[in-house]
């Protein structure tokens, strides 16, 4: 009977099998083609270069969110993480700016091997391990910055904030950049393999000799690296550390850049290019809306509703 459904067209599940894969290009396309109508100048220079680098802290971000999904987890101390990174950068500038970026990114990875061990070896629900980070690591980004913002001076940081090359912004290039290393991750290594083995059945991972705890914490190790580079990106484009509100609420946009692109809450899969495509759709809602002068609150009804099409599309991923 199956085989007489597909003779015939695509049965239920296969459409939302499909939707779940390409439904985030789909909506791309048609958001493009309608700022493209109501407003011509959306295909300018200005305006392109603007929506890519805005896209760049979400798109950053979810590419360790997208992991750590991957493993039927989640991290919600993103933000902070971009908060800590963004205070440790005028402290240790003093030595350089390399050596600032990689304190930055050291204090990220630490933050992911917390959450991570949490995780794996305590037994503390992801959700709940993460928030409490979210909670504690904006705390330690205030003591650190003192509570308040403070300016950057720094040429190499402000080349990497503001430059372009080839008329594309460096930070998307970066961004692209860490996009091809985590695809590449994912389905060219053995911890790519381990990565989805550790979401797709974390039982039958263990009984068959895959680290999976040592996984879960690389995972989220990793997250808490790419977010400590989304807060080094993004106050080198602002020229401060403002560790009050950057990456402020950014943990949702990255969760729905996730599931938008394909990556399932139940782990076992992991999408790196749907989860980029993931955030520039986030993007060009925001954008959209903007234009027509509505409220970013309206834009984040809009991401919620979005997040319950992109999940009742999974439900039955095993099934279909």
């Amino acid at each position: 009977m199956r085989e007489l459904a597909i003779s015939r067209g695509l049965t239920g599940g296969d459409r939302r099998a499909w939707l779940r894969d390409n439904g985030v290009y789909v909506g791309i396309v048609v958001l493009v083609l309608v700022n493209v109508a109501l407003s011509p100048s959306f295909l300018s220079e200005r305006s392109l270069r603007l929506q890519f680098v805005q896209v760049v802290p979400v798109a950053t971000v979810a590419l360790g969110m997208a992991l750590v999904i991957g493993t039927r987890g989640i991290d919600l101390s993103v933000g902070s993480v971009m908060a800590i990174a963004a205070a440790t950068l005028p402290i240790f500038l003093v030595h350089g700016p390399v050596a600032a970026i990689a304190v930055a990114l050291v204090a990220g990875g630490i933050i992911g091997a917390i959450n991570g061990s949490l995780v794996a070896f305590v037994g503390i629900q992801p959700i709940v391990a993460t928030l409490g980070m979210l909670v504690a690591g904006r705390g330690i980004a205030l003591v650190i910055a003192e509570g308040k913002l403070t300016e950057i001076f720094d040429p190499t940081l402000a080349a990497a904030g503001t430059g372009s090359l080839l008329g594309v912004p460096l930070v998307v290039w970066i961004t692209l950049a860490l996009a091809l290393v985590m695809s590449l991750l994912v389905s060219r290594t053995t911890f790519g393999r381990y990565v989805l083995s550790a979401g797709g059945n974390p039982v039958a991972s263990m009984l068959s000799g895959i680290p999976a705890r040592r996984t879960i914490i690389a995972v989220y190790v990793l997250s808490g690296i790419l977010a400590a580079i989304a807060g080094v990106l993004a106050t080198a484009r602002i020229g401060a550390a403002d560790p009050s509100f950057l990456g402020n609420l950014i943990e949702l946009s990255a969760i729905t850049a996730v599931v938008v692109g394909g990556t399932p809450l139940a782990g076992g899969r992991v999408r790196v290019l749907g989860t980029v495509a993931g955030a520039l759709l986030l993007q060009l809602i925001t954008a959209t809306l903007i234009r027509n002068n509505l409220s970013d609150s309206t834009s984040r009804m809009v991401a919620a509703l979005i997040i319950l099409g992109a999940v009742w599309l999974q439900r039955d991923r095993r099934a279909a």
